[in-house]
């Protein structure tokens, strides 16, 4: 006669296994064949490369992983960054070999949600599934929105956007929004805000699983109706080697109908994971040549990394169209649309920065931002943009 509860089922799932160990498997097929029954499942029996996991996820189509984390330590806990990387919503359930509360932080932080460890019984397994359940049927009900504010070059005005937007978008209608400064090494958000810093994303992060609506609540301020998570005082060095993103951007869906998150740029895994975790990303660059190179390479940096390029957004801050590249050299040089146009205001723009307010709607400025927000939630239909004119001068000066 079976304990009450360790008969239950949690439906179908794709589940993707990686167990170099075989007795790991062994202790392990029972309980899938039991509580996820019918669930193919794809195994890997060594501890793929980045590649090999991506045509991994991608034909399998996983929507669990089991990882084993004890048969190399090492490579297991860059595995773990690697299936965060690729795909932040994947539930990871790291399998240990024993109980080191050291080692189950580690592989925490680096991106697995939930953790196991030997003997594998059905008395452990089932509560981990009604959680991994639970916050799966939630993300699938919940319709936040979740958009990243990236730059493609520095000093283009990205946190100035991303402060902006969140403002508007609460203007705009929606309930509950928050703007996170996941910026490690030179978050702004608290001095434009003019915000005393009291915890920031890094208290969320360390966490880990213990992180809930109390705690949560504790760790953001409030600004002019929108909740904000603050960056650290001081640079975070090599938080692509320690953390992810992924668990705490999805812990914020459950709380909020929109999150506006401003990030330092495209590059490295931190970075890679706030862009893979949001709707939309909202690519700023400005109409100055050294800009328009900048975004070309991020725009490439982010297709090789398999970005999805239909939720990329460029967007041109400090726009004058009697000054600098006009908005169909742009494109033309980009290959893609501009999504929107800011205008260059800057009496407005340090005005409003002086005072650590929004920037106001009747300024230039605030309506173009104002009419971001409102086009972001689809309210708005675009017009088509004007087609691009010859510019091979142009192109083979940014081809140098």
């Amino acid at each position: 006669m079976p304990v009450d509860g360790q008969s239950k089922t949690f439906g179908q799932w794709k589940i993707l296994l990686i167990c170099p160990n075989s007795a790991v498997v062994g202790e392990l097929a029972p309980l899938l064949a039991e509580h996820l029954p019918f669930s193919p499942a794809l195994e890997l029996n060594e501890y793929p490369t980045r590649a090999v996991l991506g045509e991994a996820l991608q034909n399998q189509g996983a929507n669990i992983c089991f990882v084993d984390v004890s048969a190399n330590p090492d490579w297991a806990v860059a595995l773990l960054s690697d299936l965060s990387l690729l795909d932040p919503k994947l539930p990871i359930v790291a399998i240990h070999e024993g109980n080191d509360p050291d080692y189950i932080m580690r592989t925490l932080r680096q991106g697995a949600t939930e953790f196991l460890f030997r003997p594998l019984t059905s008395e452990h397994f089932v509560p981990v599934m009604e959680r991994v359940s639970s916050a799966h049927r939630g993300k699938g009900n919940h319709s936040s929105k979740m958009y990243c504010v990236m730059p493609a070059k520095g000093a283009c005005g990205a946190s100035t956007v991303a402060c902006n937007l969140a403002h508007y978008c609460k203007k705009f209608g929606a309930a509950k929004v928050l703007l996170a400064d996941l910026d490690p090494l030179t978050g702004t958000i608290s001095f434009q805000l003019k915000l005393k810093q009291s915890y920031s994303f890094m208290e969320a992060l360390t966490r880990g699983q213990q992180l809930d609506e109390d705690i949560w609540k504790g760790l953001v301020m409030n600004s002019g109706g929108v909740d904000v998570l603050l960056a650290p005082d001081q640079p975070v060095h090599g938080i692509d080697e320690s953390y992810s993103a992924a668990a705490i951007l999805e812990f914020t869906r459950s709380f909020y109908d929109v999150v506006i998150v401003d990030c330092s740029g495209a590059y490295g895994q931190w970075n890679l994971t706030l862009a893979r975790s949001c709707d939309e990303l909202l690519l700023v660059t400005t109409n100055e040549l050294p800009a328009l190179q900048s975004t070309q390479r991020t725009l490439a940096y982010l297709e090789r990394n398999r970005m999805e390029r239909s939720k990329i957004r460029v967007l041109v801050n400090r726009y004058h169209k009697d000054f600098g590249l006009s908005r169909d050299v742009i494109e033309a040089a980009l290959h893609t649309d501009v999504f929107h146009l800011v205008p260059s205001d800057y009496e407005s723009v340090q005005r409003a920065l002086v005072e650590g307010k929004p920037i106001p709607p009747g300024t230039e400025v605030g309506k173009a931002i104002m009419g971001l927000a409102e086009k972001l939630s689809g309210k708005v239909k675009t017009a088509p943009p004007p087609k691009a004119s010859s510019l091979s001068k142009l192109f083979g000066f940014l081809g140098r």
